[in-house]
């Protein structure tokens, strides 16, 4: 994927949100964030998707995560489309900002533009794309779907607490892994230093090459 990429310092880029102008290093630094892009305001699957990241707010913020979003329009349109998000989900209420960028110039140098998605001008649309970037302000992970494609907020939520585990113990996720499940450790951990890491031990699984790589334990 060009462009900004897993490893990279977002820029420091200046915008006007709904919840006023933000510096976004100021804005990110010293927490985990989740900048998120939408196609459009008054659209049907953006809708969907805002409401259900206003659903999980809470969860989210229990894990020390902030949520930025971004559409092109401007932030009128915004406040207008907010109403329909909340109606469309009882309930939740939009309690982060959104970004406008009607000269599309943030979704650039975001990496967040939908190569075949345009509007009547034949501009670029900004893709359906996510980034969470660490309290260190670099991308740790992104996700880049098609306009079609509505995102699965349970799914974000699951990969936000693998980065936060792998953050703090020298731990990977396995395939399928959700919270509470066991844990890879790390192939540069030693067996001793994981005896010491790991108070509560851990399980090595015996294959057939012999090779002892395979250890699980909870964290």
């Amino acid at each position: 994927m060009p462009g900004l990429t897993i490893g990279d310092t977002i820029p420091d880029l200046e915008a006007e949100t709904t919840q006023g102008k933000i510096k976004l290093h100021q804005f990110c630094s010293d927490s985990w964030t989740i900048l998120f892009s939408h196609p459009g305001d008054f659209t049907p699957v953006c809708t969907t998707e805002l409401g259900k990241m206003a659903e999980y707010a809470k969860e989210f913020n229990q894990r020390g995560v902030k949520l930025l979003g971004l559409s092109c329009d401007d932030i009128q349109s915004h406040n207008e489309w907010i109403k329909d998000i909340e109606a469309f989900t009882p309930g939740c209420k939009v309690s982060y900002p959104i970004m406008s960028d009607p000269r599309k110039e943030i979704i650039k140098k975001l990496n967040m533009v939908d190569p075949d998605e345009k509007d009547s001008s034949g501009s670029n649309l900004p893709s359906r794309a996510l980034h969470i970037v660490g309290p260190d302000l670099k991308v740790k992970l992104s996700f880049l779907y098609p306009a079609t494609t509505g995102r699965n907020m349970d799914e974000v939520l699951r990969v936000v607490e693998s980065l936060q585990k792998a953050s703090k113990f020298k731990i990977a996720t396995p395939a399928n892994w959700n919270p509470g499940d066991p844990c890879v450790i790390q192939p540069s951990v030693t067996d001793q230093q994981a005896k010491d890491m790991f108070s509560q031990g851990f399980e090595t699984k015996d294959l057939p090459s012999g090779k002892n790589y395979l250890r699980f334990t909870k964290v």
